[in-house]
């Protein structure tokens, strides 16, 4: 997966899965491998933070999945089109699956293009609808056509106010009061459909590691198919088709797109080759982006795997303590 933000520093949680990446800013390291902001070792660790030691540090949706750093800004703030375009097209031409963008920037024909090419190249392209204190409406890449579109729920599991309202929307992830992993070995606590949108491209890893042949365009179907609704019946402008519930994503019978590839849940996932992923994990939360930051004493609470309350169906996010240290 790539993670097309600020860059990612080998945080002890996510060194594991880091593999070389690129700087698009002209950075000293060139790999992707340095992150003055925060904000993409932030999102790397929501999507493949593995922990350090036997019980210490944070979990993400998918703990074994690689993670490819395309570093394009160095403050995470007034995000180039142009870059995000440089940006997409590296991690394209350089084998992602999954191109996590947790950012918003204005519109252009190329970055257009580029997304175009990426979800034509069977990539699943995941981005945030954006944060209602500072949008007004959805953002750039969202608002393309083909774009995964992700909004944020509260800790109530409803859709956060915090987030845009729009026809763009189509899933809602936890967004508020997010912990995940800072530089160096720092973590904090964030809130943001930022952090909806990594979830979501961790659920979108472990998918299409369970079910290799489906598309992209499949494999988004089978998110946004197996998502809660939670508002008005039906698609809405708050959270789409609904909350995320990656037990069902992984699990349910989905009928496939017309002309699509069935996938069979009754698979069992093996065991996975480095790079892949193979647990089903996310982490709770909602809201609007906080400055990155945070210190790594007391307890820091990762997610693991998404479970349904007995009876009704829903999804909830079960938090774990995992010691700092």
């Amino acid at each position: 997966m790539a993670v097309v933000d600020t860059g990612t520093y080998p945080h002890p949680d996510i060194r594991n899965n880091l593999r070389e990446g690129t700087d698009l800013t002209g950075g000293a390291s060139g790999n992707g491998k340095s992150d003055a902001n925060g904000h993409g070792t932030r999102m790397a660790g929501l999507v493949a933070g593995h922990g350090h030691g036997s019980d210490s540090g944070i979990e993400g949706v998918a703990p074994s999945a690689n993670i490819i750093p395309v570093r394009i800004s160095r403050t995470g703030k007034e995000i180039d089109p142009e870059m995000v375009t440089s940006g997409v097209q590296w991690a394209t031409e350089n084998g992602a699956k999954v191109i996590n963008i947790s950012l918003s920037t204005g519109p252009s024909f190329d970055l257009n293009d580029a997304v175009g090419g990426a979800i034509e190249s069977d990539i699943v392209v995941v981005a945030p609808v954006g944060n209602a204190a500072s949008d007004a409406v959805v953002n750039y890449p969202a608002a393309f056509d083909g774009v995964l579109a992700v909004g944020a729920t509260g800790r109530n599991g409803k859709y956060s106010s915090a987030s845009v309202k729009s026809k763009r929307t189509q899933i809602c992830a936890p967004g508020v009061d997010i912990i995940s992993t800072q530089p160096k070995s720092n973590y904090g606590t964030a809130t943001g459909t930022s952090d909806s949108t990594a979830i979501v491209s961790g659920a979108a890893a472990l998918v299409r590691a369970k079910f290799p042949q489906l598309s992209a365009e499949e494999v988004v179907h089978r998110l946004t198919a197996t998502a809660d609704d939670i508002g008005p019946p039906g698609r809405d402008d708050e959270c789409g088709y609904g909350r995320l519930n990656i037990v069902k994503a992984l699990t349910a019978d989905v009928p496939p797109l017309e002309g699509g590839v069935s996938a069979s849940p009754s698979a069992v996932v093996s065991t996975p080759a480095a790079g892949s992923v193979s647990s089903a994990s996310s982490v709770e939360g909602s809201g609007q982006e906080a400055s990155p930051g945070g210190s790594g004493a007391g307890l820091v609470f990762g997610g693991i795997a998404a479970a349904a309350v007995v009876g009704g169906g829903l999804l909830f996010f079960v938090l774990r303590r995992r010691r700092v240290r």
